[in-house]
Order: C-alpha cells, then structure tokens, then sequence
C-alpha cells in the first residue's frame, strides 16, 4: 500500500511538471492601492495592465510565450507593500509594474533587488526610488525634483509678493513632492510663509485652514494625495478663503472632483503630458473606453510599463531581470506615452511636466 501511495505522489509530481512545462506562461504583475481611499489609481494600473497584456497575448505573446497577470494590493501600506512582493517572489513573477506610492515602492524595491525581479513604476515619484544603486528598479514616470522644479518656477513666476504656503502629509511622495518644490521656490528667492504638515486619513483640517487664514495666505502649494487635497480646498471654501490651491499629479483623478464639487474650480496640479492625446495611443485609449473605463492618468503609465519590458524582453531575449534591465538601459520604446528610454539611474528619457487646471468636473492644460 504504502509502495502504491508513493507511485502515486510520483505520477501526480511527474503530471504537475508535465502541467507546468505545457503553460509555460511567463507570470507579471501590477500591485498598487487596490482597495483604501487611494483605489481609484490602483484601479488605473489594473485597468492598464490588463489591456497590455490582452493586447501582447493577442499578437503571440512574449518570446513564444502568453503573459500571466497576477494583481497585488498594497493598499500604500508599506508593510503590505514588502508581503505583496514576497507573495511575488512565491509565485516566480518576473516583472512587476508598480507600486503606485513612494512608500510602497521603495522598501518593496529590496525584495525585487535581492530576489531578481524587475521592478517599473508607472507612478512612484519620490527621487530615492532610482537613487538606490538597483540595476533592475525603473520608473515610467518623472521625480519629484523635476515635478519639484516645474512647480516651485511656476510659483515663483506667477505669485511674486503674494503669501506662499507648502503643506504635505508627510508620507514618502508628499514629503519628497513638498521639499522639492520648496527648494526651487527658494531657490527663485521665493520665501513661503508657512511650512505645515497634516494627519493623512483624517476628515477635519479646520486647524490647518484656520492657520492660513490668520496669515493671510493666497497660494497654498499641497503635496499630498487627492482625498486630502479635496477635503481641504472644500473646508477652506466654506470658512471663505479664495486661496489658488496648486498641486502634484495625485489629484489626477476624477475622485478629487467628487470630494470638492464646484469648490475644486480652478485648482492646479502638475502632470507629464496628457497620454490619451497621443496619435499612437488612441486604439488602446478607444478600446478601454469601449469597456467603459476612462483610461486616465496613471492607466496608460502602466500600459506603457508593460510594452517597454516586453520590449526588453525580446531585446534580450531572456526575461531574467539582469539581462532586460540591460535591455532597459541601451534602447529605447515605442509606447502609448511616445518613444522614450531610461537614464543610468532608472528614469525615463522623456518630456517632463505641464500645469493643469480643474474646472466644471474636468483637467485640462492650464492656459
């Protein structure tokens, strides 16, 4: 009996592996906040990536072989974000596009370093990401010094002599976002007149909007997330402050619009050139919106991620994180986003920032 259970095991063993070598799939992933009051970007990224990889499937695959697509939740947690990559490590991904947030790419960038996976955020701005010294960790999108610098000139530019604020909520992106554009703020020979710090995650923020009133604030710059950015600028219009609210690229979503409602009318934020207005986008643009989905911001980020890997990959023709990464560095891609490369630290070569302008429920460049 004992001789017949272990012929069995064998047989089962020897069927798995048969099972394994049949779908030889290569298994990606994309991971970001898939649920909390981030989850609109986290659906962006799942969004993207599900339509590049239908796309690549749909013309062979990559190297003779179908993409796999396993999605992680990070939740922008930190910690979740290092037990989503292990999980990763478990079930032999070979490249994932994401996190979306600082603080969730940077740790989880160590278990993709050490464990030979390769690593592109289509969001993650914060400029200590690519500053590591890791060979496989890549980004699709700018840093918060360039967006920084874009932000602190503009401000600097368009409000001499009036009173400047920069607030953030002291997470990774905020922070880096915040200190970035205070630098080139102070640079210009701009001194802000506050520099505060908020709770992410709360509700009431009269403490804060009590302050700039008392200093008369007429420019507040927010580095910091949507939910945030909304709850403010509409608690600052109800005490009756007429304050210009400028931002980064986390308010591109239409989320924030439903937090503020017509109180978000004509607040700025920066972001890399509109993706759905490129020519060469627009039958991935035309086939998810025929799924019903506006592929904004940061889901075409994320499509791109995937087409520049797949590149590499057939480049290199490995998907071993050494060799594409190589692959990443010395060429460049034809993407949604434009033909772009990457730099020796891991950013993209590509245009950096515009202004952008809220107004009745929709973001436009800014004129």
């Amino acid at each position: 009996m004992a001789n017949f259970k272990k012929g069995l095991f064998a047989a089962a063993a020897v069927m798995a592996l048969s099972a394994g070598t049949a779908h030889a799939d290569i298994t990606i992933a994309t991971v970001g906040p898939m649920t909390g009051q981030y989850a609109a970007f986290g659906e962006q990224m799942k969004r993207g990536a599900e339509q590049a990889v239908a796309d690549i499937n749909a013309k062979g695959g990559v190297m003779g072989q179908k993409l796999n697509l396993v999605v992680g939740d990070d939740a922008c947690d930190p910690k979740q974000a290092v037990a989503v990559a292990n999980q990763f490590v478990n079930q032999k991904v070979k490249f994932v596009a994401g996190h979306f947030c600082s603080g969730s790419s940077i740790p989880a960038s160590a278990i993709y370093n050490e464990e030979g996976i390769l690593q592109i955020s289509p969001a993650s701005t914060n400029p200590t990401l690519t500053e590591q010294g890791f060979e496989n960790v890549f980004r699709v999108v700018g840093g918060d010094d360039q967006q920084g610098e874009v932000a602190g000139k503009y401000l600097a530019d368009n409000y001499k002599g009036k009173k400047i604020a920069i607030v953030h909520d002291k997470q990774a992106y905020s922070k880096g976002l915040a200190d970035e554009t205070k630098k080139a703020l102070n640079k210009a020979g701009v001194q802000e007149v506050l520099y505060e710090t908020i709770t992410p995650g709360e509700k009431d923020y009269s403490t804060l909007v009590t302050k700039l009133k008392q200093n008369g604030v007429d420019v507040l710059y927010y580095g910091g997330y949507h939910t945030e950015a909304g709850l403010i600028v509409r608690q600052m219009r109800e005490q009756g402050l007429k304050t210009q609210v400028i931002s980064g690229d986390a308010l591109v979503t239409k989320e924030f619009w439903a937090v503020t409602g017509d109180a978000g009318e004509g607040v700025m934020m920066t972001f890399s050139p509109d993706p759905r207005l490129n020519p060469a986008a627009k039958p991935v643009v035309d086939a998810i919106k025929k799924a019903g989905y506006d592929p904004e911001a940061y889901t075409l980020n994320t499509y791109a991620t995937v087409q520049a890997w797949a590149q590499a990959v057939e480049k290199a023709k490995s998907t071993d994180a050494k060799p594409v990464a190589s692959a990443l560095h010395a060429n460049k891609f034809e993407t949604v986003l434009g033909n772009f490369g990457f730099d020796a630290k891991g950013d993209m070569t590509a245009p950096g920032y515009v202004m952008y302008e809220w107004s009745k429920g929709e973001y436009t460049y800014k004129k």
